[in-house]
């Protein structure tokens, strides 16, 4: 394949004139790390995926590689190197290989610096740590992965390229070999796991996205055990770290056929919710670990359905721009802390987290901050109680999320 004028291309797209990242874009045959992936046929949902060999098709194969995209390389733990030629599979992403350009943006949030020692968080292809290793040099560089698969996979396909960064296989938000002057993690972890601050050097800079959102934190480790920042954001949301214990095969809770649910006429029309959307993200907020679900019919009705591991459960269906007839049921609403996140966003105009200030604890709790906006992302406990998100209107949350606001709150409803 004739790659070097797509590379060459790619990176005047994703980096400025006269950049030093430009020449290490170039320099890297994003192809040779992804020889297979999956990919949403033509006419089926988001959700369902075929496997493509680009092998079997260079044309397509360089077309694909060579643009600012993010490409699937594994669904449901099924990396696309050992899916048979044709296989079709439903489910989830569980490891991609992330668009260039946002990564880019993550190694240049991280600062880094000649000399130092770097870690990524998240192997997957290997293309973070051969920009990293082209730039700063292999012997700097470590990445980490808990499948042994990519590592591995990763380890052969950078060697073939000249570059042998240091590839651990582990838990990536298990303990960590340190101390290093950066890291950087390439997977959405909510909480931020301790060892991440107890593998980095006072002075050193952490930055990691919040899973389930396109949050970013860029903090610097202070001598109290800390790390002090602020956050930043990206059109793009990276998959969640994988812990061994992890099943991502969890059924999400059925809502179609549900009945016996409160019926309601809701104010918006129907939307889609995920993923890059304000609301989306305060809703991630409000209810932590929420699932969406959206689908479009003839006639451009469209219906939305969420769901909760609690068992709640929420479902609206409507055409344009209509008022939707809604039927919620479970221990909350998820379609009225959907409205009340909506007018939030309506009265304050954005996400309240963008550019906030974040205090890492030393525990990996997060609290950020931005005017009389105040929100604690900690680690779920047993303490069910309602907790608030604090926006122009109140809205209740509960789990690994907490809001504190000023005064004492009103009564929950029931």
């Amino acid at each position: 394949m004739r790659w070097r004028r797509r590379s060459e291309r790619l990176a005047a797209e994703v980096t400025a004139e006269g950049s030093r990242w430009r020449p290490v874009l170039a320099a890297v045959p994003r192809h040779l790390l992804v020889p297979r992936w999956w990919i949403t046929p033509e006419g089926e949902p988001w959700g369902v995926w075929q496997v493509r060999d680009g092998a079997a098709n260079r044309d397509e194969w360089a077309r694909a590689v060579y643009q600012n995209v993010s490409l699937v390389t594994e669904v449901e733990r099924v990396h696309a190197d050992l899916g048979a030629d044709g296989t079709v599979l439903t489910g989830s992403p569980t490891s991609t290989s992330a668009m260039p350009g946002l990564v880019l943006r993550l190694l240049r949030h991280a600062q880094i610096h000649d000399g130092a020692r770097v870690l990524i968080v998240g192997t997957g292809s290997g293309y973070p740590a051969a920009l990293a290793a082209r730039r700063f040099g292999a012997e700097q560089v470590t990445s980490i992965d808990i499948s042994p698969y990519l590592t591995d996979a990763a380890a052969g396909r950078l060697a073939t390229i000249g570059l042998r960064p240091t590839l651990l296989t582990g838990d990536g938000t298990g303990p960590l070999p340190g101390p290093y002057d950066r890291i950087v993690s390439m997977t959405g972890v909510r909480p931020i796991p301790a060892s991440r601050l107890a593998a980095l050097r006072p002075g050193a800079r952490l930055v990691t996205t919040i899973a389930a959102t396109p949050l970013i934190v860029c903090a610097v480790k202070n001598a109290d055990g800390r790390a002090y920042g602020q956050i930043a954001w990206d059109r793009g949301i990276f998959t969640t770290a994988d812990t061994p214990d992890q099943d991502r095969r969890e059924p999400v809770p059925a809502v179609a056929d549900d009945s016996g649910g409160e019926e309601s006429l809701s104010r918006y029309p129907v939307v889609r919710i995920r993923p890059f959307s304000d609301v989306g993200v305060m809703l991630e907020f409000a209810v932590p670990g929420i699932r969406h679900e959206y689908e479009e019919h003839a006639g451009g009705r469209r219906t939305v359905r969420m769901s909760h591991p609690d068992g709640s459960w929420a479902r609206a269906t409507a055409c344009g721009d209509e008022p939707s007839p809604v039927v919620q049921g479970g221990p909350r609403r998820l379609w009225d802390l959907w409205e009340e996140v909506r007018h939030d966003w309506l009265l304050g105009g954005s996400m309240p987290a963008y550019g906030a200030q974040a205090v890492v604890e030393a525990d990996g709790a997060v609290q950020l901050s931005r005017g009389p906006w105040r929100y604690l992302i900690r680690w779920p406990t047993s303490d069910r109680r309602a907790v608030r998100y604090v926006g122009p209107r109140a809205v209740r949350a509960q789990g690994c999320g907490e809001a504190s606001s000023f005064g004492t709150p009103p009564p929950v409803r029931r």
